[in-house]
């Protein structure tokens, strides 16, 4: 894999930035900004977000000045801008003059104006004005100094089901299946007689309309995934006739469940997205999300776009960061592949639902707070480190699947659960090789899988066309393949396979499922291994399974099923596939992944103690080793014997073992 080249080469190291407002103050704050953000190291500001109204308060007037003035301003402070888009948000005149911009939600009715991303990614007006909008603001500021990167919009969302959605989706089915006919078979309309004589008679799924057809419902979550794209694709080519050599993004949100990321990350120049851990998350949790952006483009690194100094404001409890986690935070994001770190926000709004949001500057506007002082120690470490880290990749030999059409269908389905746990269960997955330090690339069904010597495909519910087919070669030519329940179970209409399950996986495989059951969360089965007694608890579903080649490695243990195989393995060629019929406890998952890692001689970049993690990227400098505490208290670390390394951070040579105190970060170097 070749080295990412870094974001902007005026800006040779990890940006330290993030969103500013200055149209919410008045310009005497503006200079005191400035000097607080030289003192912290704030390098970019991203600007504009937002801003709409401020820039065009008309249809026919253009309000520029006040950017132009805080442009000028931040680039005589030597500091950069990302410059955003403002179409996240329409104007109030926008709403009223021009009604078809208004979001219909499910029950087909327009909202009223407000909140945001609140238009339709249809209406040929929005996309009228936010493409002269993006246009206006790269023909004023393609050649200013201070401007490095441009960002498109803000956090893309939701979906619209207005009456121009719906002609447009009538289109887009017409593009996509040959005829009307070959829509109803693929679709499987003749149940419950839903067989449509006229595309004039397809709509989109209502909440109090057609949902019971879950390609129908997989298709407009498809549709209008595009639909944003095609906005985002609009200004992007009105920035890019002006400004052609500066990068240009978005900011993505995690697994949001609206939009395929992976179909977007085509059409970005960056992968950037927005980091919000809840209070729930796990550490593993959060190094899962950033995997799966840098994962977007192939294992490029990614930007870090927002992530909260404090506290957010959103969700059910809004805890603070305690003292350090910003910091190990922000150096998990760069251990796993980001080359910005950047925050919402930099000053705390005095109004409006984000009044309570962490920021910078909080509202007392003081610069002798916790926040700012770890926000200014951050800063001057990124800084100090310069270049170091830029250009890393992860050289990952595990690789595991996410799709999110995948996950439309399975949670589109009836039966025989309503929570599929999906996402959940990729997490328990990865979480697995997480705690012993071995790195995994997130793919898709559409990645080059010879890359790696593990895949795992958990719940690979939808096999989209060739899917199958590249998971045999990968087998063949000796790869290890591992894929549980409910896989193999439809195409990418959601029609179940003629064949039964796991459909064109059956070969590889080697089993074919009769049945699945059910669990209620207080049922429980248990896997009898055969080559010991060790047993472990599972639940859930549990695939009934019989064996076509397959050797049988564990059985179940309870019920009417027990002794039928709930763990098997069929060699293929040079590899090997496995199937996990049940939803194991994770404790089985510790034991199996080590099994397979071991036999495949893959190691963890380095034995850590429980709550310390050792993540490796590696550039045209070297190989670096990022060690990260996420303990609330000190621990030693045994380093490799025998070797020497220098540690970034602390700008020392060290050796043997590594004190980290509580919440502490080492990168280290070989000396």
């Amino acid at each position: 894999m070749q080295p990412f080249t870094p974001l902007n080469p005026r800006v040779p190291f990890i940006w330290h930035g993030g969103d500013y407002n200055p149209e919410q103050w008045p310009q005497a704050i503006w200079d005191e900004d400035i000097r607080l953000m030289q003192e912290c190291h704030f390098e970019v500001a991203t600007l504009g977000v937002f801003s709409w109204v401020s820039l065009q308060p008309e249809e026919e007037r253009f309000t520029f000045e006040w950017l132009d003035t805080i442009l000028d301003k931040l680039a005589a402070a030597g500091r950069f801008v990302c410059l955003a888009t403002p179409t996240a948000a329409q104007p109030a005149w926008m709403s009223q003059r021009y009604p078809d911009v208004m979001r219909a939600g499910e029950n087909g009715v327009r909202w009223h104006h407000g909140w945001r991303v609140n238009y339709c990614p249809c209406s040929a007006n929005y996309r009228r004005l936010a493409v002269q909008i993006a246009r206006k603001l790269a023909e004023r500021y393609h050649q200013h100094p201070t401007v490095v990167a441009w960002h498109v919009s803000n956090e893309y969302a939701g979906a619209c089901y207005c009456e121009n959605c719906a002609a447009a989706f009538r289109t887009w089915l017409q593009q996509r299946y040959a005829s009307l006919d070959d829509l109803n078979q693929r679709w499987w309309t003749a149940f419950w007689s839903h067989t449509y004589t006229d595309w004039s008679q397809i709509e989109p799924p209502y909440a109090n309309g057609e949902r019971s057809n879950h390609a129908l419902v997989v298709d407009y979550r498809r549709f209008q995934s595009e639909m944003m794209l095609e906005c985002y694709k609009a200004e992007r080519d009105a920035i890019r006739a002006y400004s052609p050599n500066l990068p240009i993004t978005t900011n993505m949100m995690n697994t949001y469940p609206e939009l395929d990321y992976r179909a977007w990350a085509r059409e970005v120049d960056v992968i950037a997205w927005d980091c919000y851990p809840s209070v729930y998350d796990q550490p593993s949790d959060i190094a899962f999300a950033h995997d799966l952006m840098r994962g977007l483009r192939d294992g490029q690194p990614f930007m870090l776009m927002e992530q909260t100094p404090s506290s957010s404001n959103w969700q059910e409890y809004n805890s603070l960061k305690r003292p350090g986690v910003l910091r190990l935070w922000s150096y998990l994001a760069v251990a796993h592949g980001a080359e910005a770190v950047m925050y919402f926000q930099w000053r705390r709004s005095r109004g409006q639902c984000e009044k309570f949001h962490g920021a910078i500057i909080e509202h007392s506007g003081r610069s002798d707070t916790r926040v700012f002082h770890e926000v200014r120690q951050l800063g001057e470490e990124l800084q100090h480190l310069g270049d170091r880290t830029l250009g890393g990749v992860t050289p990952a030999e595990v690789a595991i699947i996410f799709d999110w059409n995948n996950w439309w269908a399975m949670e589109a389905s009836i039966g025989p659960v309503r929570d599929k746990r999906y996402v959940a269960t990729v997490r328990q997955h990865y979480a697995t090789f997480w705690k012993r330090n071995v790195p995994v690339d997130i793919v898709f069904s559409d990645s080059d899988f010879s890359r790696y010597r593990v895949l795992v495909a958990p719940m690979l519910y939808m096999l989209k066309p060739g899917v199958a087919e590249r998971i045999r070669e990968f087998v063949r030519q000796g790869g290890t393949f591992v894929t549980t329940y409910f896989s193999g179970m439809v195409d990418e209409c959601d029609l179940a396979f003629e064949n039964g399950y796991p459909g064109p996986l059956r070969e590889v495989l080697g089993i074919w499922n009769e049945e699945i059951d059910a669990l209620h969360p207080d049922q429980h089965n248990r896997i009898v291994l055969h080559d010991s007694d060790e047993s472990y608890t599972c639940g859930h579903l549990c695939a009934i399974t019989h064996c076509e080649g397959a050797t049988t490695l564990a059985t179940y243990g309870d019920d009417f099923y027990a002794g039928t195989p709930v763990l098997t393995r069929h060699n293929i060629g040079a590899g090997s596939a496995y199937y996990i019929g049940s939803e194991p406890e994770s404790r089985f998952l510790d034991d199996f992944y080590g099994r397979i890692l071991q036999e495949q001689q893959i190691h963890p970049v380095l034995t850590t103690p429980p709550g310390v993690e050792a993540t490796l990227r590696q550039n045209t400098q070297g190989q670096l080793l990022f060690l990260l505490n996420h303990q609330d208290a000190p621990t030693q670390v045994a380093l490799p014997p025998g070797k020497r390394y220098h540690d970034l951070l602390r700008d020392q040579e060290v050796a043997e073992t590594l004190l980290l105190e509580a919440y502490d970060v080492a990168i280290l170097t070989k000396a």
